[in-house]
């Protein structure tokens, strides 16, 4: 039996994986096998809870590797939120990847959270439809983290120390914080600053 925490990112899944490590009879990790390639990439060890945001891209692959024999957490946090967070990070890693990658050509004006909310979108639905057809599968929000881990703790048969584990979600983890811009915001914004702006609407009676 095996554990996947499918996600966005930026929703609590490294404070998620920390409060798993408090589980004793699974192992946990976050992000464990980022840098491995092939069949090395989903090798994950038996009875092993795994907390990966990029399994999103890999939806494929964990399903001819793990079908319907594991359990699988949609781990979710409003999307707005998320979007500003990662907003924070625009200029490198997931964000970089999925404006430069993946919406190959995003014009240079296009608004920074709307394109963050465009890959929270894509990625939610990535997971809602690869849930569909999966008898093991649960949602958690990160709003009601406290309600909502008991339960996920008692459906997998989670062993350890719960209490310690609810302790985590006092503290944020990895929590987001702003990152100098990169050369393609201060690009980004010398292309708005020469795009002619639209007329201020006198709402006043």
């Amino acid at each position: 039996m095996n554990v996947f925490v499918l996600c966005t990112g930026r929703c609590g899944s490294v404070t998620f994986a920390k409060a798993c490590t408090f589980i004793t009879n699974f192992s946990s990790a976050h992000e464990s096998r980022t840098s491995l390639l092939g069949e090395a990439r989903l090798a994950y060890p038996d009875r092993h809870i795994e907390v990966d945001n990029r399994l999103s891209w890999f939806l494929g692959r964990l399903d001819q590797a793990y079908g319907d024999r594991a359990y699988y957490v949609h781990l979710r946090r409003d999307d707005l939120s998320v979007a500003h967070s990662y907003r924070q990070r625009y200029g490198i890693w997931m964000m970089k990847a999925y404006r430069e990658g993946i919406l190959l050509n995003l014009p240079a004006n296009a608004d920074p959270l709307e394109g963050c909310l465009d890959y929270c979108h894509t990625v939610n639905s990535n997971i809602e439809l690869f849930l569909r057809d999966k008898t093991h599968k649960m949602t958690i929000d990160l709003a009601e983290i406290q309600t909502a881990f008991p339960p996920f703790w008692e459906w997998m048969g989670a062993e350890g120390n719960l209490e310690a584990a609810l302790g985590c979600f006092q503290t944020k983890h990895n929590a987001a914080h702003f990152i100098p811009a990169t050369a393609i915001d201060n690009l980004l914004r010398s292309v708005r600053r020469l795009l002619p702006q639209p007329p201020i609407q006198n709402t006043s009676k």
